[in-house]
């Protein structure tokens, strides 16, 4: 195992600073996931800890060795692409075997190594199968074998769940959790899907602009957000902002509930709320409407369980609670979080 450190990481590509000044320090044996939209600088970040791309200033740290102009095969490092990359004229097994022939292991020791990362995922029963054979779950578990049979120190993942339809996606992200908890391995994976991020991440690094907004456990990112951008980023629907009393109001769907749903937490603020159309989804119900009063008729979301009974109906107004402690309050000028204040 090993950690990753990047101080002060910057690319610059002409005018364009992809990555502008990135500080991460991974622990040992952590599951760290990048989160953010297209063109962030979450892949560029992750190209240059695998010595892909030359950063433009600062220091890449693997194992607490600068790292910066040794070669990706120097770094004991595994990269798993988006697009899997596995050599189509090659077997299941010749593909799991090729890094290892390339670092001149043994041949005696080669099927004994590939028959354990094989086995790590299941496809011992594919061993002689060419790619297009292969489904593309099953793809996705030889490009991680290969990734794996290297024992490297830090697993870097980008994006490698994303060619998967949903319910493989599902399973996926559960069997490579377990996975990385029984080898232990550092790992950073890329994506700009929040339910992975969420699912999958001891903790989650969301960027924007090439800087890291805010890193935290999942529960500390969804739930205190540092400024607008990760409160808007994160959550489905996402977070509710309204101006308030000089600064920006911000409350989840979920905590925004009808007055007769039961108690909120701490002292609630009542909001006339009208709702203007109603999704069924099953297990919840997305009440979409706008706030009257005093705060401007901007649009709202409410997203009560099916545990909520209380009839909503599309054109009237209803009273809405949220709890004080489910506020949460953001500079109207910077976005940054700021103190609380009554409203």
């Amino acid at each position: 195992m090993a950690t990753v450190e990047t101080k002060d990481v910057r690319k610059h590509f002409g005018d364009v600073r992809a990555v502008d000044g990135v500080d991460l320090a991974t622990k040992e044996g952590e599951f760290l996931v990048l989160l953010g939209p297209s063109g962030c600088g979450k892949t560029t970040l992750l190209r240059m800890i695998a010595g892909l791309e030359h950063p433009t200033a600062g220091e890449i740290l693997i194992g607490g060795q600068v790292v910066n102009d040794l070669p990706p095969r120097a770094r004991r490092i595994a990269m798993v692409f988006q697009s899997y990359a596995l050599y189509p004229h090659m077997s299941v097994l010749k593909n799991i075997a090729f890094p290892l022939k390339a670092q001149g292991v043994p041949r005696a020791e080669i099927p004994r190594k590939v028959e354990w990362a094989a086995g790590l995922f299941g496809i011992q029963h594919l061993l002689q199968r060419k790619p297009r054979q292969l489904s593309g779950g099953e793809r996705q578990r030889v490009a991680l074998a290969r990734a794996v049979v290297r024992e490297p120190d830090v697993f870097l993942l980008d994006e490698p769940l994303s060619n998967l339809d949903a319910k493989l996606r599902a399973s996926a992200r559960d069997e490579l959790q377990q996975f990385q908890r029984r080898l232990g391995t550092t790992t950073i994976y890329v994506t700009h899907d929040q339910i992975e991020a969420m699912g999958l991440g001891d903790r989650i690094a969301v960027m924007q602009g090439g800087r890291v907004r805010q890193i935290g456990t999942p529960a500390e990112v969804y739930d205190e957000p540092a400024d607008t951008f990760v409160a808007g980023f994160l959550g489905s629907p996402p977070m509710n902002t309204v101006e308030a009393s000089g600064v920006l109001l911000g409350f989840r769907p979920e905590h925004f509930l009808p007055k007769e749903a039961g108690e909120s937490r701490g002292q609630p603020t009542v909001f006339l709320f009208r709702a203007t159309r109603i999704e069924y989804l099953g297990a919840d119900r997305l009440v979409y409407g706008v706030l009257e009063g005093r705060f401007g008729a901007p649009k709202v979301i409410a997203r009560l369980p099916s545990t909520v009974t209380v009839p909503v109906d599309a054109g009237r107004v209803h009273d809405f609670v949220v709890g004080q402690a489910d506020m949460k309050f953001f500079d109207m000028r910077t976005g940054l979080r700021t103190a609380p204040r009554p409203l």
